[in-house]
Protein backbone atom coordinates (compact mmCIF):
# COMPACT_ATOMS: atom_id res chain seq x y z
CA UNK A 1 0.00 0.00 0.00
CA UNK A 2 3.05 2.73 0.12
CA UNK A 3 2.68 2.98 -3.85
CA UNK A 4 -0.72 4.97 -2.77
CA UNK A 5 -0.46 8.57 -4.05
CA UNK A 6 -0.04 11.11 -1.53
CA UNK A 7 -2.94 14.17 -1.15
CA UNK A 8 -2.49 17.47 0.49
CA UNK A 9 -6.10 18.26 2.48
CA UNK A 10 -6.24 21.63 3.78
CA UNK A 11 -9.16 22.05 6.74
CA UNK A 12 -9.82 24.92 8.98
CA UNK A 13 -12.79 26.76 9.95
CA UNK A 14 -14.54 29.50 7.79
CA UNK A 15 -12.45 32.80 6.58
CA UNK A 16 -8.75 31.47 8.18
CA UNK A 17 -7.61 31.91 4.23
CA UNK A 18 -8.07 27.86 3.45
CA UNK A 19 -8.17 28.83 -0.07
CA UNK A 20 -5.34 31.58 -0.53
CA UNK A 21 -2.95 28.65 1.40
CA UNK A 22 -4.43 26.30 -1.48
CA UNK A 23 -3.14 28.54 -4.75
CA UNK A 24 0.23 29.24 -3.19
CA UNK A 25 0.96 25.36 -2.25
CA UNK A 26 -0.37 24.10 -5.32
CA UNK A 27 1.58 26.78 -7.54
CA UNK A 28 4.86 25.98 -5.17
CA UNK A 29 4.47 22.18 -5.36
CA UNK A 30 2.70 21.51 -9.08
CA UNK A 31 -1.26 20.77 -7.61
CA UNK A 32 -4.37 21.05 -8.57
CA UNK A 33 -7.10 22.04 -6.46
CA UNK A 34 -10.06 20.21 -5.34
CA UNK A 35 -12.73 22.37 -3.75
CA UNK A 36 -14.36 20.37 -1.03
CA UNK A 37 -17.13 22.79 -0.50
CA UNK A 38 -21.12 21.55 -0.88
CA UNK A 39 -21.73 25.69 -1.72
CA UNK A 40 -19.34 25.85 -4.49
CA UNK A 41 -20.65 23.87 -6.58
CA UNK A 42 -23.45 25.72 -7.45
CA UNK A 43 -23.60 27.91 -10.65
CA UNK A 44 -24.17 31.85 -9.94
CA UNK A 45 -23.43 31.40 -6.22
CA UNK A 46 -20.50 33.28 -6.11
CA UNK A 47 -20.08 36.10 -3.43
CA UNK A 48 -21.80 34.82 -1.09
CA UNK A 49 -19.74 31.76 -1.12
CA UNK A 50 -16.30 33.35 -1.10
CA UNK A 51 -15.86 31.25 -4.18
CA UNK A 52 -12.11 31.70 -5.88
CA UNK A 53 -12.03 34.11 -9.34
CA UNK A 54 -11.70 33.76 -12.34
CA UNK A 55 -8.44 34.79 -12.15
CA UNK A 56 -7.72 33.03 -8.94
CA UNK A 57 -9.06 29.51 -11.10
CA UNK A 58 -6.65 30.80 -13.87
CA UNK A 59 -3.67 30.35 -11.99
CA UNK A 60 -4.14 26.47 -11.33
CA UNK A 61 -6.52 24.28 -12.27
CA UNK A 62 -9.63 24.15 -9.81
CA UNK A 63 -12.22 21.03 -9.94
CA UNK A 64 -15.67 20.68 -8.14
CA UNK A 65 -16.85 24.51 -8.83
CA UNK A 66 -19.28 25.56 -11.03
CA UNK A 67 -20.24 22.15 -11.88
CA UNK A 68 -24.36 22.46 -10.69
CA UNK A 69 -27.50 24.53 -10.81
CA UNK A 70 -28.52 25.66 -7.31
CA UNK A 71 -31.45 23.72 -7.67
CA UNK A 72 -29.59 20.34 -8.32
CA UNK A 73 -29.08 17.96 -5.58
CA UNK A 74 -25.71 16.79 -4.47
CA UNK A 75 -25.88 14.38 -1.77
CA UNK A 76 -22.70 13.39 -0.09
CA UNK A 77 -22.08 10.18 -1.65
CA UNK A 78 -22.20 11.57 -4.86
CA UNK A 79 -19.39 14.60 -3.97
CA UNK A 80 -17.26 11.53 -2.89
CA UNK A 81 -17.95 9.51 -6.11
CA UNK A 82 -16.53 12.81 -7.60
CA UNK A 83 -13.15 13.15 -5.57
CA UNK A 84 -12.67 9.54 -6.26
CA UNK A 85 -12.71 9.85 -10.32
CA UNK A 86 -10.60 13.19 -9.77
CA UNK A 87 -8.00 11.91 -7.42
CA UNK A 88 -6.50 9.35 -10.09
CA UNK A 89 -6.69 11.53 -12.92
CA UNK A 90 -4.55 14.53 -11.63
CA UNK A 91 -2.26 12.06 -10.34
CA UNK A 92 -1.47 10.65 -13.86
CA UNK A 93 -0.80 14.05 -14.65
CA UNK A 94 1.86 14.09 -12.09
CA UNK A 95 0.42 16.71 -9.98
CA UNK A 96 -0.69 16.98 -6.48
CA UNK A 97 -4.20 16.69 -5.43
CA UNK A 98 -5.16 19.36 -2.74
CA UNK A 99 -8.29 18.96 -1.04
CA UNK A 100 -9.71 22.57 0.83
CA UNK A 101 -12.46 23.40 1.81
CA UNK A 102 -15.15 23.99 4.79
CA UNK A 103 -17.49 21.33 4.41
CA UNK A 104 -16.11 19.30 7.38
CA UNK A 105 -18.43 16.24 7.18
CA UNK A 106 -17.38 16.02 3.37
CA UNK A 107 -13.85 16.32 4.11
CA UNK A 108 -13.67 13.84 6.78
CA UNK A 109 -15.64 11.69 4.49
CA UNK A 110 -13.33 11.32 1.71
CA UNK A 111 -10.22 11.28 4.04
CA UNK A 112 -11.59 8.13 5.76
CA UNK A 113 -13.34 6.29 3.34
CA UNK A 114 -16.81 6.59 4.53
CA UNK A 115 -19.00 4.02 3.59
CA UNK A 116 -22.64 5.61 3.79
CA UNK A 117 -25.91 3.99 5.78
CA UNK A 118 -28.54 2.32 3.89
CA UNK A 119 -31.20 4.10 2.50
CA UNK A 120 -34.37 2.80 3.89
CA UNK A 121 -36.55 1.46 1.73
CA UNK A 122 -39.66 2.27 3.06
CA UNK A 123 -40.48 5.68 0.84
CA UNK A 124 -43.71 6.49 3.23
CA UNK A 125 -41.52 6.97 6.21
CA UNK A 126 -39.39 9.87 3.81
CA UNK A 127 -42.51 11.22 2.61
CA UNK A 128 -44.20 11.48 6.29
CA UNK A 129 -40.99 13.84 7.07
CA UNK A 130 -40.92 15.93 4.25
CA UNK A 131 -44.79 16.54 4.52
CA UNK A 132 -44.09 17.58 8.18
CA UNK A 133 -41.29 19.89 6.39
CA UNK A 134 -43.96 21.06 3.99
CA UNK A 135 -46.52 22.00 7.01
CA UNK A 136 -43.83 24.31 8.30
CA UNK A 137 -42.78 21.38 11.36
CA UNK A 138 -38.80 21.72 10.27
CA UNK A 139 -38.09 22.83 14.29
CA UNK A 140 -39.89 19.79 15.57
CA UNK A 141 -37.83 17.77 13.40
CA UNK A 142 -34.67 19.21 14.36
CA UNK A 143 -35.50 18.73 18.11
CA UNK A 144 -36.53 15.32 17.70
CA UNK A 145 -33.10 14.82 15.87
CA UNK A 146 -31.16 16.20 18.90
CA UNK A 147 -33.24 13.68 21.15
CA UNK A 148 -32.47 10.89 19.20
CA UNK A 149 -29.30 11.25 17.28
CA UNK A 150 -27.08 13.95 19.17
CA UNK A 151 -23.79 13.51 17.05
CA UNK A 152 -25.99 13.94 14.30
CA UNK A 153 -27.79 17.29 15.41
CA UNK A 154 -23.98 18.41 16.52
CA UNK A 155 -22.30 18.27 13.07
CA UNK A 156 -24.60 18.73 10.34
CA UNK A 157 -26.36 22.39 8.91
CA UNK A 158 -29.78 22.18 10.73
CA UNK A 159 -30.76 25.39 8.67
CA UNK A 160 -30.59 22.13 6.03
CA UNK A 161 -34.00 20.55 6.99
CA UNK A 162 -32.98 17.52 3.61
CA UNK A 163 -29.80 16.52 6.13
CA UNK A 164 -32.24 16.56 8.71
CA UNK A 165 -34.75 14.26 7.08
CA UNK A 166 -32.54 12.08 5.66
CA UNK A 167 -30.29 11.19 9.27
CA UNK A 168 -34.43 11.36 10.97
CA UNK A 169 -35.26 8.65 8.05
CA UNK A 170 -32.30 6.41 9.01
CA UNK A 171 -33.24 6.25 12.89
CA UNK A 172 -37.32 5.94 11.86
CA UNK A 173 -36.40 2.99 9.43
CA UNK A 174 -33.48 1.07 11.52
CA UNK A 175 -34.15 1.94 15.23
CA UNK A 176 -30.54 3.09 15.04
CA UNK A 177 -29.06 6.50 14.75
CA UNK A 178 -27.46 7.23 11.65
CA UNK A 179 -24.17 8.29 13.26
CA UNK A 180 -23.85 5.02 14.90
CA UNK A 181 -24.48 2.99 11.07
CA UNK A 182 -21.59 4.95 9.24
CA UNK A 183 -18.66 2.20 8.00
CA UNK A 184 -15.24 2.85 6.54
CA UNK A 185 -13.17 1.77 3.61
CA UNK A 186 -9.36 1.84 3.55
CA UNK A 187 -8.59 4.31 0.45
CA UNK A 188 -6.61 4.64 -2.31
CA UNK A 189 -4.34 7.83 -1.74
CA UNK A 190 -2.73 8.95 1.41
CA UNK A 191 -3.27 12.13 3.03
CA UNK A 192 -1.35 15.36 4.89
CA UNK A 193 -3.15 17.43 6.88
CA UNK A 194 -2.80 20.73 6.73
CA UNK A 195 -4.94 22.81 9.43
CA UNK A 196 -5.76 26.64 9.86
CA UNK A 197 -6.26 28.25 13.09
CA UNK A 198 -7.06 31.61 14.65
CA UNK A 199 -8.00 32.64 18.45
CA UNK A 200 -11.51 33.05 18.33
CA UNK A 201 -11.60 36.55 18.35
CA UNK A 202 -9.58 37.11 15.39
CA UNK A 203 -11.48 34.91 13.25
CA UNK A 204 -14.72 36.34 14.20
CA UNK A 205 -13.25 39.90 13.14
CA UNK A 206 -12.42 38.57 9.81
CA UNK A 207 -16.01 37.25 9.49
CA UNK A 208 -17.18 39.90 10.46
CA UNK A 209 -15.24 41.76 7.39
CA UNK A 210 -16.04 39.34 4.59
CA UNK A 211 -19.46 39.52 5.25
CA UNK A 212 -19.28 43.47 5.12
CA UNK A 213 -17.77 42.76 1.63
CA UNK A 214 -20.01 40.51 0.20
CA UNK A 215 -22.81 42.71 1.01
CA UNK A 216 -20.47 45.87 -0.39
CA UNK A 217 -19.37 43.89 -3.69
CA UNK A 218 -23.01 43.00 -4.19
CA UNK A 219 -24.55 40.23 -2.50
CA UNK A 220 -27.94 41.56 -2.84
CA UNK A 221 -27.78 41.46 -6.78
CA UNK A 222 -26.53 38.64 -6.66
CA UNK A 223 -29.72 36.79 -4.54
CA UNK A 224 -32.12 39.24 -6.12
CA UNK A 225 -30.44 37.43 -9.75
CA UNK A 226 -31.40 33.77 -8.49
CA UNK A 227 -34.76 34.54 -7.28
CA UNK A 228 -35.17 36.08 -10.22
CA UNK A 229 -34.13 32.74 -12.37
CA UNK A 230 -36.94 31.08 -10.63
CA UNK A 231 -34.53 29.30 -8.15
CA UNK A 232 -36.60 29.28 -4.91
CA UNK A 233 -35.19 30.62 -1.40
CA UNK A 234 -36.61 26.82 0.05
CA UNK A 235 -34.15 24.98 -2.13
CA UNK A 236 -31.37 23.43 -0.09
CA UNK A 237 -28.83 25.40 -1.78
CA UNK A 238 -30.17 28.47 -0.87
CA UNK A 239 -29.85 27.47 3.05
CA UNK A 240 -26.34 28.76 2.65
CA UNK A 241 -25.45 31.13 4.93
CA UNK A 242 -26.13 34.96 3.47
CA UNK A 243 -28.59 33.48 0.41
CA UNK A 244 -31.61 32.88 3.07
CA UNK A 245 -30.70 36.07 5.06
CA UNK A 246 -30.85 38.51 2.03
CA UNK A 247 -33.50 36.92 0.47
CA UNK A 248 -36.01 37.23 3.47
CA UNK A 249 -34.59 41.10 3.42
CA UNK A 250 -35.80 40.82 -0.09
CA UNK A 251 -39.26 39.41 0.13
CA UNK A 252 -39.47 42.69 3.33
CA UNK A 253 -38.86 40.21 6.10
CA UNK A 254 -35.89 42.30 7.25
CA UNK A 255 -33.45 45.05 6.60
CA UNK A 256 -30.44 45.16 4.74
CA UNK A 257 -28.35 46.12 8.70
CA UNK A 258 -30.67 42.82 10.23
CA UNK A 259 -29.93 40.38 7.45
CA UNK A 260 -26.16 41.34 7.95
CA UNK A 261 -26.68 40.46 11.93
CA UNK A 262 -28.06 37.31 11.32
CA UNK A 263 -25.22 36.22 8.91
CA UNK A 264 -22.80 37.19 11.14
CA UNK A 265 -24.67 34.88 14.11
CA UNK A 266 -25.42 32.33 12.04
CA UNK A 267 -21.32 32.08 10.52
CA UNK A 268 -20.40 32.08 14.61
CA UNK A 269 -22.62 29.23 14.85
CA UNK A 270 -20.90 27.20 11.62
CA UNK A 271 -17.20 27.99 13.16
CA UNK A 272 -18.05 26.29 16.38
CA UNK A 273 -19.85 23.06 13.66
CA UNK A 274 -16.80 23.32 11.88
CA UNK A 275 -14.58 22.69 15.06
CA UNK A 276 -16.40 19.57 15.66
CA UNK A 277 -14.89 17.57 12.78
CA UNK A 278 -10.99 18.96 12.94
CA UNK A 279 -10.03 19.52 16.73
CA UNK A 280 -6.68 20.98 17.59
CA UNK A 281 -6.33 18.12 19.89
CA UNK A 282 -5.66 15.71 16.49
CA UNK A 283 -2.39 14.73 16.01
CA UNK A 284 -2.92 13.47 12.46
CA UNK A 285 -3.20 17.59 11.59
CA UNK A 286 -0.64 19.85 11.60
CA UNK A 287 -1.83 22.96 12.39
CA UNK A 288 -0.33 26.20 11.71
CA UNK A 289 -1.54 30.24 12.64
CA UNK A 290 -1.86 32.51 9.56
CA UNK A 291 0.11 35.20 9.80
CA UNK A 292 2.54 37.13 7.01
CA UNK A 293 4.87 34.96 5.17
CA UNK A 294 3.90 31.82 6.74
CA UNK A 295 2.91 30.34 3.32
CA UNK A 296 6.47 29.47 2.83
CA UNK A 297 6.96 27.58 6.15
CA UNK A 298 3.94 25.58 5.31
CA UNK A 299 5.26 24.66 1.92
CA UNK A 300 8.73 23.89 3.10
CA UNK A 301 6.97 21.66 5.64
CA UNK A 302 4.93 19.95 2.98
CA UNK A 303 8.00 19.39 0.73
CA UNK A 304 9.47 17.53 3.62
CA UNK A 305 6.27 15.21 4.11
CA UNK A 306 6.38 14.52 0.32
CA UNK A 307 10.09 13.87 0.30
CA UNK A 308 10.54 16.44 -2.30
CA UNK A 309 13.37 19.05 -2.97
CA UNK A 310 12.75 22.60 -4.22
Amino acid sequence: MTDRPWVVAIVGATATGKSDLALEVAESLRGEVVSVDSRLIYRGMDIGTAKPTVDERARVPHHLIDVAEPDETWSLGRFQQAVTVLIPEIVARDRLPILVGGTGQYMRAILEGWTPPPRPSDRRIRARLEADVALGRGLELVERLKMVDPPSAETIDLRNLRRVVRALEIYDATGVPASQQRGTRPTDFRAIRVGLTLPRPDLYDRVDARIDHMIETGLVGEVQGLLSRGFSRSLPSMSAIGYREVAAHLEGEMTLDEAARRMRQATRRFVRRQANWFRESDPSIRWFTPAPGYEVAVVEWLRGQLGTSS
